[in-house]
């Protein structure tokens, strides 16, 4: 089984971002097979082009998870559901 890949889009100096980030730490902390990769919009203009204004995102295997504002028992869910 390959592991799951969990994305945060953001950007420096997003106070949302930073949020989501520690959210996002926590609960991968609690998955062996997941994956965090980090992406900058500000370093890629199709990513920014797509997600300016709903920083941060959160993508789960390239599908959006949430925007804005992070839920960790909604990551916690997904990610257990794709474990089984």
């Amino acid at each position: 089984m390959s592991a799951t890949i969990v994305t945060l889009l953001s950007k420096p100096g997003c106070h949302l971002c930073d949020d989501a980030r520690e959210i996002v730490h926590a609960v991968l902390g609690e998955f062996e097979a997941v994956e965090l990769v980090e992406r900058s919009i500000l370093d890629d203009t199709d990513l920014h082009a797509r997600y300016w204004d709903e920083i941060p995102v959160v993508l789960i295997d390239d599908e959006v998870h949430t925007i804005y504002r992070v839920d960790a028992d909604r990551l916690r869910a997904a990610l257990a559901e794709r474990s089984l």
